[in-house]
């Protein structure tokens, strides 16, 4: 049987910040004493580093689950399916909605459930749950969808990523200038002509490595020592990723029985410009090749980091071809990747 991606939608917010608007920002070290240099600088260095020129900030009356939502309606007309049909709805995040301006998470109740009730399905089977697993959540919740029609318990599935990491960032950790907020969703069907999981693969590294993104709090020394923001350790996980996710992708791409040479396009998540780059570039190296060029759709320059969301927004943004130069056909093989928090990894070998 084969299982696919019958419809994809996304919600990118309206609300655009510069690298330019963080100019007047008090950035800090760790310690909370100051930087030797000024703010044109910090921000010069980030974006040679990250690639970012931009991101995009939810609406203040917008929580996660409304990103979600707003997708998962995209996605549920362009699959021209019932919702009532739904069997399952699977929503990846890290953080529940945060309201605008307030400081708390809140998952009670769970967002998938939050976005049901915006649907208005009636449907009491259609089962709605959360997925936490760091950035690769979204490609995580596809697996399980695929795993829940392969045994026979599911039909059709509504796979949520959504993120507001703009509520949860410390605005004196100049690494607050990566996040930004989104939200993809895509429709995982059974017994479709629409595209096919060829293979997936999963892997959690948590020996050293599980505290490589981390609560904490503001380099502020004068801040409330009490409220936690998103850290991370970016020097570890760009040495984790670049040793770990290559050799994640390589066996999954080994497991679907494609040739290198037939992958026309890598979605991977948009954490960094470099880090990707340099993954990609050791992924093709276990293959004796050079990267083909175009391989890598990249939309973090103006969208920033929005964790689960990237890749689902991605998808969507190329396969309605609303990202310049890049295109899926019908028969192409895609492979998607992650990785994140936890220390998490998982990629999917997909045909469109």
């Amino acid at each position: 049987m084969k299982i696919g991606i019958t419809g994809t939608g996304s919600y990118i917010p309206s609300i655009i910040t510069k690298n330019e608007d963080f100019l007047e920002h008090e950035f800090l070290e760790t310690d909370g004493s100051s930087f030797a240099y000024d703010n044109a600088v910090i921000i010069e260095k980030f974006k040679s580093i990250t690639g970012i020129a931009e991101r995009r900030y939810a609406e203040p009356n917008l929580k996660t689950s409304d990103l979600g939502y707003l997708a998962s309606e995209k996605a549920i007309k362009d699959a021209k399916i019932d919702k009532e049909e739904l069997d399952y709805i699977i929503f990846a995040h890290n953080f529940g909605d945060v309201a605008h301006g307030k400081i708390q998470g809140d998952t009670l109740p769970s967002l998938a459930t939050r976005v049901k009730h915006l649907l208005k399905i009636k449907n009491p089977k259609c089962v709605a749950y959360d997925m936490l697993f760091g950035c690769p959540g979204w490609i995580e919740g596809v697996i399980q969808a695929n795993a829940f029609i392969k045994s026979g318990l599911a039909k059709k599935c509504l796979v949520i990523g959504g993120e507001t990491l703009s509520r949860v960032i410390d605005q004196h950790d100049r690494d607050s200038m990566i996040y930004s907020d989104g939200a993809g969703a895509a429709i995982v069907e059974g017994n479709t002509n629409s595209g096919e999981i060829l293979s997936h693969t999963s892997v959690t590294h948590a020996n050293g490595e599980a505290y490589h993104l981390f609560f904490d709090k503001t380099y502020k020394t004068d801040g409330c020592p009490n409220t936690r923001y998103i850290k991370m350790n970016g020097r570890k996980i760009y040495e984790f990723a670049c040793t770990n996710v290559p050799q994640a992708m390589a066996s999954c791409l080994n497991e679907s029985g494609v040739d290198i040479s037939d992958v026309k396009k890598i979605l991977i998540h948009q954490a960094n410009e470099k880090m990707d780059e340099a993954i990609i570039k050791r992924f093709y190296r276990i293959y004796g090749k050079d990267v083909p060029e175009g391989i890598m759709p990249m939309s973090i320059h103006k969208l920033g980091n929005s964790s689960v969301a990237t890749i689902p927004t991605l998808f969507d943004l190329v396969r309605k071809r609303e990202l310049e130069d890049h295109e899926i056909k019908k028969g192409d093989v895609v492979i998607f990747a992650s990785v994140g928090a936890g220390m998490n990894i998982n990629a999917i070998v997909y045909r469109y």
